[in-house]
């Protein structure tokens, strides 16, 4: 990470190695584009040359009106031929960046899902949402268009220079000497650009960050009164966002000018050189014309290549920002498989992020086909235990182990095979009923997905106008919190995991529908350890053990009965609970 919560940031080195891989990913398409490309740049060198030809012939007095007619036609072979080919040379360019493109969005796609889940929390959905959108489409215009631009411009000023010299090495090195103010600027941008740009995403970033988290707690931020606070974050945001685009826009107003001065003090100087070096018989007129023609077609392709190069570092900054997710260490995995489903968790503590302990050595053994319930006050660590026994985050010191294998190494396939997560917070994806259960399971069929639903309790999805096939999201069929948790329940049902963790997983539905849900759910995962992190005490009431929690701290643990006869902690909230 290059700061606390942030996703990396590709170095320099990372980020030419990534183009490189872009070029090498399709060798094919690198030869179509290279070669049409020189064929392009060569054709169009054809009718200067020959319009020289042609001046000289007729200043000498030697001009055959049947040469000058065949050099005529030449001229516009020349010209048709260049035309043709640049067409060609930007068609298998386009198709190309297009190629790389989608490889590049496969490949964060890829990269993304592969991200340890409690990394992407930190990070913050701002951050991801700006890299996946705004970077994405940042990148996609440089392959599209800048890239191939910049390829052919330069391949053509390099070509037409090469031609000037050889027409004539004095001239050309005039030529060279009105564009050479280019050349200081471009120095000048380039070492400022990287910086300027990646200051200009990691801005977005923080501007999305707070805008989808004030949209998300829109209800908490008007009950608590925090509007002006949201206001104001909002506004620091903007503020931050709109002094990175001075900047960027500072550094091209600079650039943008020099190319305009340099484009033209280059044909002022080839024109005025040329002349003085034919009036001392140096240089021959068709030269001076040759060599005038091609500084006027060296200024549109290098005008090209720094027109673009504002796009290129861009793209370059958003490169950086896509390939540093790369670059996020992957959890380790270890070889062991389980041996059974038993979950042991030994002198377990937990900090989130530089802070103290919210967990202090917490010892619990889970047997396989248990019903444990955890309650305990707010903030007593309930769903931070929930998350290290899902393996969402790891321990600072201590184990959990489950078949005697520590839940941090197993392969992410194999630890949602044998432990499943379910809390509050539930997302309904864009598709259809089925669509999201398959999520769970993909070869489900429709009688299985009919009797997960039916298992929590969501008879509503028979209302619905096309069943399972009903379009869900913003733009059709709109579930609402109730709803959307039934539907998790039921990928949980499908997922058939062996042990199921549920963190208020039925808090959103009315008391009556989370006993039915739970007690249907029960009767599905008859023979799975439940895990079950609850407020509701009717929950800990029928399972086979409860551990009660308390500063970070397991401070009793036995069935219902037992802690009630106690008269502990647990029976007090027994009590509380019963308004006793």
């Amino acid at each position: 990470m290059t700061e606390l919560g942030r996703l990396p940031v590709a170095d320099a080195r990372g980020v030419r190695a990534a183009t490189w891989g872009i070029v090498r990913a399709d060798p094919r398409a690198t030869l179509l584009v290279v070669l049409t490309t020189c064929l392009a740049a060569a054709a169009g060198l054809g009718a200067p040359w020959l319009i020289g030809r042609i001046v000289n012939q007729v200043e000498s007095g030697t001009a055959d009106p049947s040469t000058v007619d065949l050099l005529a036609l030449a001229i516009v072979a020349f010209a048709v031929a260049h035309m043709v080919l640049t067409r060609y040379a930007r068609y298998f360019a386009h198709r190309f960046a297009e190629r790389s493109l989608a490889r590049l969005r496969e490949e964060f796609v890829d990269r993304t899902l592969a991200l340890p889940t409690a990394v992407v929390e930190r990070a913050g959905t701002g951050d991801l949402m700006s890299r996946t959108t705004a970077d994405v489409a940042t990148v996609g215009g440089a392959l599209r268009d800048a890239a191939p631009e910049v390829f052919v411009g330069t391949l053509q000023a390099t070509l037409i220079f090469g031609a000037m010299l050889v027409l004539s090495p004095p001239l050309a090195a005039v030529a060279l000497l009105g564009i050479s103010g280019l050349w200081f600027a471009s120095r000048w941008y380039l070492r400022r650009a990287r910086t300027a740009y990646l200051a200009e995403g990691a801005a977005t970033s923080r501007l999305s960050e707070s805008i989808a988290a004030t949209v998300e707690g829109a209800r908490t931020i008007e009950a608590f009164g925090l509007r002006a606070r949201r206001t104001a974050d909002g506004d620091d945001a903007v503020r931050d966002g709109f002094a990175t685009k001075v900047r960027t826009l500072y550094l091209r107003s600079i650039l943008f000018p020099m190319i305009d001065f340099s484009s033209a003090a280059a044909m002022v100087v080839v024109l005025f050189a040329g002349g003085a070096l034919y009036v001392n018989d140096l240089v021959s007129l068709g030269a001076v014309i040759s060599v005038s023609l091609y500084a006027m077609q060296l200024i549109n392709p290098i005008n090209q290549i720094l027109m673009w190069m504002e796009q290129v570092q861009r793209s370059g900054a958003s490169l950086a920002r896509l390939k540093g997710v790369g670059e996020v260490a992957p959890a380790p995995v270890g070889a062991g498989v389980p041996v059974d489903d038993r979950l042991e968790v030994t002198g377990v503590r937990y900090a989130y992020s530089g802070e103290r302990d919210v967990l202090h050595g917490v010892d619990l053994s889970v047997r396989p086909g248990e019903r444990l319930a955890i309650v305990g006050p707010s903030g007593a660590g309930k769903s931070t235990l929930g998350r290290l026994l899902a393996g969402v985050d790891t321990p600072r010191a201590g184990t959990i182990t489950v078949g005697g294998v520590p839940v941090a190494l197993l392969a992410p396939e194999e630890l949602r095979r044998r432990i499943v997560l379910v809390t509050q917070e539930h997302h309904v994806f864009i598709g259809t009923v089925r669509d999201n259960l398959a999520i769970a399971a993909p070869d489900a069929d429709d009688h299985a997905m009919h009797a997960a639903l039916a298992a929590v309790d969501a008879t509503w999805v028979r209302e619905l106008p096309d069943g399972l096939s009903t379009e869900l999201g913003t733009n059709a069929v709109a579930l609402d919190a109730p709803q959307a948790q039934q539907l998790a329940l039921a990928r949980v049902v499908l997922a058939d995991p062996h042990t199921v963790i549920l963190d208020e997983a039925t808090a959103l539905l009315d008391p009556a529908t989370a006993r039915h849900a739970e007690r249907a759910m029960a009767a599905v995962l008859a023979g799975r350890t439940v895990i079950a992190i609850a407020h509701r005490l009717h929950t800990a009431h029928y399972a086979d053990r409860v551990a009660v929690m308390a500063g970070g701290r397991i401070t009793e643990l036995g069935t219902h009965d037992e802690l009630v006869t106690a008269d502990g902690e647990y029976a007090a909230l027994w009590r509380h609970w019963h308004g006793g």
